[in-house]
């Protein structure tokens, strides 16, 4: 699998990331191994978590089985820190205090002593800036962290923190991990600019439209998909519209000229947007992410990816 730098920093990753949003809750075990030996095996180095993740359960699923199918000088553990759950109810905490100790048990969960690229997963109006980018400058220099960025930051935020984070340490933000589709392109107004502008690598979320852009949701809900499960039913509801059956419409239409999958034209489209460094992609079963994997091999004819730019382009009123 190709390699590319993120940002201007020498991290190289897979321009494709393994996702583990769901494991250990939606993904049991045995399909989170399947999934991460076929990621390894296709060449993959990504791996993207988060504390807020199943409460802890994915980064502890991910440390448990790495050291079965890797060494840990062949992967990149991207994690993030900032939102939980332990309330029941979502809670955001981007405080000094709440970062170091959640990077305490990240570390602990993922069974290392460092992590490769730490991410500060939202911004907080309640906490200032600087106190949150102080807690990823002390990671760093305390060696538990290599490289640091930001996530779900919109463009002046992205600024702001990059601005700040170069007075206080140069260098210091390398990556920002924003939500990024044919179906969700609002990041190419000032967030996809913005990043490219300060040396950040982007690296996008649910590339597949939150798994709408693979057709599934075509023809009804599948028993076995995110949007029938109850705690995933509202994340997938955003784009079941008119506007996105338009879109998966022509990302079929295209996979059938082209002779592969929806999911492929969706993320080799997103893989090779400006600034992009990796998709980051998620699946419930090790069968769905193979279906992803070979994207690698998918280079969109120019009238193809331009024909996607239009049917998917956001009307004035999204934006």
């Amino acid at each position: 699998m190709e390699q590319r730098y993120v940002g201007t920093s020498g991290l190289r990753v897979s321009r494709l990331g393994l996702g583990t949003m769901t494991w250990g809750r939606d993904t049991d075990e045995h399909e989170s191994r399947d999934q991460l030996k076929a990621f390894l095996d296709a060449g993959g180095t990504l791996l993207d978590t988060a504390a807020g993740y199943g409460d802890g359960a994915a980064e502890e699923l991910l440390g448990q089985l790495l050291p079965e199918l890797a060494r840990r000088d062949e992967v990149v553990l991207c994690t993030k820190a900032g939102i939980s759950r332990r309330t029941g109810q979502r809670v955001v905490d981007t405080s000094r205090r709440a970062l170091l100790s959640e990077l305490d048990g990240s570390l602990r969960r993922l069974g290392t002593d460092y992590i490769d690229l730490w991410l500060a997963h939202t911004w907080s109006d309640d906490v200032p800036l600087e106190e949150t980018l102080s807690a990823l400058e002390y990671a760093v220099a305390s060696g538990r962290v290599r490289y640091a960025g930001i996530s779900n930051y919109t463009g002046w935020q992205s600024a702001r923190a990059a601005t700040l984070a170069d007075a206080r340490s140069t260098g210091l933000l390398v990556a920002h991990q924003v939500e990024y589709s044919l179906l969700s392109r609002g990041a190419e107004d000032e967030v996809g600019p913005a990043a490219e502008y300060l040396g950040l690598g982007l690296m996008a979320w649910s590339p597949l439209g939150r798994g709408v852009l693979t057709g599934k949701y075509r023809h009804g809900t599948p028993a076995d998909s995110r949007a029938a499960s109850p705690h995933l039913a509202s994340f997938v509801e955003r784009y079941l519209g008119e506007r996105s059956r338009r879109v998966v419409d022509a990302v079929v239409t295209a996979a059938d000229g082209l002779g592969c999958s929806p999911a492929e034209i969706a993320l080799a489209w997103v893989r090779d947007r400006p600034g992009v460094v990796a998709p980051i992609v998620g699946a419930r079963t090790a069968a769905q992410l193979r279906g992803t994997l070979t994207s690698e091999e998918v280079e969109l004819p120019p009238q193809i990816r331009l024909a996607l730019d239009e049917v998917s382009a956001p009307m004035d009123a999204e934006r």
